[in-house]
């Protein structure tokens, strides 16, 4: 519900909440998330200024999120218990809650394009599989070999929980991803990171919409879907109220349908947007186990990076301003 004739155009992104290890990188290592962050925000930037509509401008900085392997969508997804790749995506529209999504696809180069691509096509909300790729095939996005997502950080991920299983006796999972080289290693401890990446967006036509996209976790039952994908769970945008991209335990989002309960509180109980995400994050989902974050973007601009782990890859920049970015739970957004 909006509040005022006058609006900001902004956009926000999140490349994965988690528990933070300053002691565990360089500058120039840290300044990498940061540089990339940087990067999304000022290509996304571009669509924004040009007038293009909402879910277009989240769409294009979440592709930009799924070309850069530091993050765990698009190249850099992690691998499933099988060794494979199985990536889910969402985008959803507020003025006419139009979305597509798509689980569990491995040849699809930009997932998230594909979910916009399913969404503007008018027919099914939700494609999975091979189904999914056909069609995203049909309708023109670029396809790539399976083995296009790898990475060999990735890959010794992988194999360092399922020797942790294996000593353990117990199935293991990872958010994300375990940990990485000494030579590169990440702000976020990669055992404890929830790897997502999501945009939310409101246009110079005060229009808003979300779009999110991940691999899922390390070493995970092939066909496991997170809450990325569920529209209401991971993803969600509404007209006059808000726009919502989740990251954190999937399991636990979908239970506590994490970004509608945003919207219906600030829709229904007339909340802040800052309100809604703080009662959602810090009282609705811990005692489901979720740990993570959100960000969101009301209607009249008003932008909420929230979060109730150590850190979280995140950013935001308005229609001619400069990137503002950070990482760490204590951190003021700054420039790159």
């Amino acid at each position: 519900m909006t509040t005022s004739t006058t609006f900001r155009p902004v956009i926000a992104i999140h490349g994965g909440a988690g528990t933070i290890t300053r002691a565990s990188i360089t500058p120039a290592q840290q300044q990498a998330y940061r540089d990339a962050l940087r990067d999304v925000l000022q290509g996304a930037q571009q669509k924004l200024a040009a007038g293009a509509p909402a879910e277009e401008v989240a769409v294009e900085a979440v592709r930009l999120l799924e070309e850069c392997p530091l993050f765990n969508a698009g190249r850099g997804a992690v691998f499933t218990a099988d060794a494979t790749h199985e990536m889910d995506a969402c985008v959803m529209r507020g003025r006419d809650l139009a979305c597509g999504s798509l689980a569990g696809v491995s040849t699809v180069r930009n997932p998230v394009r594909a979910a916009l691509a399913l969404m503007e096509a008018g027919g099914p909300v939700f494609m999975i599989g091979e189904a999914a790729e056909r069609f995203a095939q049909a309708q023109g996005c670029e396809m790539v070999a399976r083995d296009w997502f790898s990475t060999e950080q990735r890959l010794t991920q992988l194999r360092t929980v399922q020797a942790a299983a294996l000593a353990s006796g117990r199935e293991q999972v990872a958010l994300d991803h375990t940990a990485q080289s000494q030579t590169q290693a990440a702000p976020l401890d990669e055992r404890k990171k929830m790897g997502t990446v999501g945009a939310v967006v409101l246009d110079v036509h005060g229009q808003l919409a979300a779009a999110t996209s991940t691999g899922g976790l390390t070493n995970k039952k092939p066909g496991r879907v997170g809450d990325s994908p569920v529209v209401g769970a991971g993803t969600y945008a509404k007209h006059g109220v808000v726009a919502v991209s989740c990251t954190g335990v999937g399991e636990a989002f979908i239970r506590g349908s994490a970004a509608h309960t945003v919207a219906a509180r600030i829709e229904l109980l007339g909340e802040s947007v800052d309100q809604a995400t703080a009662e959602v994050i810090h009282r609705v989902l811990p005692p489901l186990g979720g740990d993570g974050g959100l960000i969101a973007v009301g209607a009249n601009g008003e932008v909420t990076l929230c979060f109730n782990s150590e850190g979280m890859y995140r950013g935001q920049i308005g229609i001619d301003g400069e990137a503002l970015v950070a990482i760490y739970a204590n951190d003021e957004l700054t420039p790159a």
